[in-house]
């Protein structure tokens, strides 16, 4: 790439020298090595909301009021002031410590109703039109009453509304609503983006409903997967279950015209899609794990004794499986992970028995099925892992660090392996971030292992709070000597004066700007203390 380290050196360097195909996104990002958020500005004057994430293309920044009842959206600008100073970096001004001389609020929009409150960590973008999915939802009920089709177990929320929105001006386009269920909204994890396809997982009624955003911004149904696959397996289901009623009335008629009393046809009983068949998800999963074990051996005897062994013993545990998470691979494949109705609405369900299975909606059939412990599928994690988390068609999201695209990441990954007393569970550990949330993790290029290096226990490009460090958080150049960069120090300048209170924090770094937001905050005592870090 570049010779020097020095910027203006790299810049007459750019201009005499062409990228290598394919590399010129790379190469501009060597720039950031020289462009980093190196002041900060501590406990900044802001509105008391709860701020979400900048979008992948940076125009917006999202946050909520604190009673979760409105949406407000800031535009990023930037720090301007003159000085008639003589000195090289001037003090700042006094108004360089509001939260306003950095974002320009656009507008505020009320999304919740009386009953209802916004899901703060929820939020989808869609670049291309500059949508954004949000969600509302009332009170969750873990004793919920049965329900025909439901999962027993699982907990119901009387009303959920998703919400779509252009976030250009904060109209609302369209909304769908989904009444006494449940659907996981913590951080995604139960919606997925895929171009302008959103799978919204039903995990009460284990439906995953598959709909399409189009340009107008309109939510428009496309296919429902769980009990029914195709489009028309209800009419051929029902069609054949009033033929079957017909068939049944007849016979009881000539059963009971007849002189003789004993069988009078009371075993038959009408076809109930309830009780008589297992989901065709469920079917297909079935069916692809009996001919799996089937092929596995040519003699038939052996065949049968390895289908006791690996099928008909285990039966009722596929059978009993019901779906955790969904994501698309692309726009004809579903990576689906199954388990046990108590991992789907647990919080740590690291320690449960998993399965994934991938599933062509084409075809409606399943064409691979691996447990959580399987080599072969952890290989392909390792290989191809930005085949699992890439899901937009966004330029800045193609370039977060993944170990199938960092030597540095692929060297971390090796060492926690060798690190590790046992394989089988370093994968289980591997693979339970599968499958990925969408939209989870930060496209800023101080994320990018190849050009720093920083403490990814304290911070990482994953869009999850973490708990406060008191000591600043360093990042430093991976271009020799591997000096600092500049650090991210959370909290209050002088440090915090109660050390025995439990302070969390989250990072919120623009995707292409040397800026960036941290947010300190105690468990249960609100506000916070947020501190802007930018470059001067």
């Amino acid at each position: 790439m570049f010779s020097s380290g020095n910027v203006t050196s790299r810049v007459f360097e750019r201009q005499i020298r062409s990228s290598p195909p394919g590399a010129s996104v790379n190469r501009a990002r060597k720039f950031y090595e020289n462009l980093v958020p190196s002041h900060t500005l501590y406990d900044v004057e802001c509105p008391d909301h709860c701020f979400r994430k900048f979008t992948e293309d940076g125009l917006f920044l999202i946050s909520f009021s604190r009673n979760h009842q409105e949406l407000v959206v800031y535009r990023p600008s930037w720090l301007t002031y003159t000085s008639v100073s003589d000195d090289t970096l001037p003090p700042l001004p006094r108004r360089a410590s509001r939260f306003d001389s950095f974002f320009t609020q656009l507008y505020s929009v009320n999304l919740a109703s009386a009953n209802e409150l916004i899901c703060k960590d929820f939020f989808l973008y869609f670049p291309s039109r500059r949508f954004g999915l949000f969600a509302t939802s009332t009170a969750q009920i873990h004793d919920s009453a049965p329900s025909p089709g439901a999962v027993p177990g699982v907990p119901s929320i009387d009303k959920i509304t998703f919400v779509l929105l252009r976030l250009d001006d904060g109209v609302v386009l369209d909304e769908r609503v989904f009444v006494h269920d449940f659907v996981n909204l913590a951080y995604n994890m139960g919606v997925f983006m895929y171009d302008d396809l959103l799978a919204i997982l039903s995990l009460r009624y284990q439906k995953i409903h598959l709909l399409q955003i189009r340009d107008s911004g309109h939510l428009v149904d496309a296919r429902a997967i769980g009990y029914f696959c195709r489009e028309d397996d209800e009419l051929f289901l029902n069609s054949n279950s009033q033929a079957m009623m017909m068939t049944t009335t007849q016979d009881k008629n000539k059963q009971q015209n007849r002189e003789d009393d004993g069988d009078n046809g009371s075993h038959h009983s009408q076809l109930n899609a309830d009780n008589s068949f297992l989901s065709g998800i469920k079917q297909r999963l079935l069916s692809f794990i009996f001919r799996e074990i089937w092929n596995e051996e040519s003699d038939n005897t052996v065949r049968v004794q390895s289908l006791k062994k690996k099928f008909y013993f285990h039966f009722q545990d596929y059978v009993d499986l019901i779906i955790w998470k969904v994501q698309f691979l692309d726009r004809h494949h579903l990576l689906i992970k199954f388990g046990s109705v108590d991992g789907g609405v647990g919080r740590n369900a690291d320690h449960l028995p998993a399965f994934f299975a991938v599933y062509n909606m084409e075809t409606t059939d399943i064409v691979a099925f691996y447990q959580n412990s399987a080599e072969d599928l952890y290989q392909l994690f390792e290989q191809f892992s930005d085949h699992f988390t890439v899901s937009s068609s966004s330029p800045f999201m193609n370039f977060v660090t993944s170990h199938s695209n960092s030597v540095h990441a692929l060297e971390q990954l090796k060492y926690l392996k060798n690190k590790s007393n046992s394989f089988s569970q370093f994968v289980k550990k591997m693979l339970v971030s599968l499958p990925f949330s969408c939209q989870s993790q930060s496209p800023s290029p101080y994320f990018d292992q190849s050009l720093f290096r920083f403490d990814e226990k304290l911070i990482s490009a994953a869009d999850r709070h973490r708990q406060s460090s008191d000591n600043p958080i360093k990042f430093i150049s991976r271009r020799k000597p591997e000096t600092l960069k500049f650090k991210i120090k959370p909290g209050p300048e002088c440090g915090n004066a109660d050390g025995r209170s439990k302070k969390i924090c989250s990072f919120l770094f623009h995707p292409h700007l040397p800026l960036a937001i941290s947010i300190q905050q105690t468990l249960f005592m609100p506000p916070s203390v947020v501190n802007i870090h930018f470059r001067r």
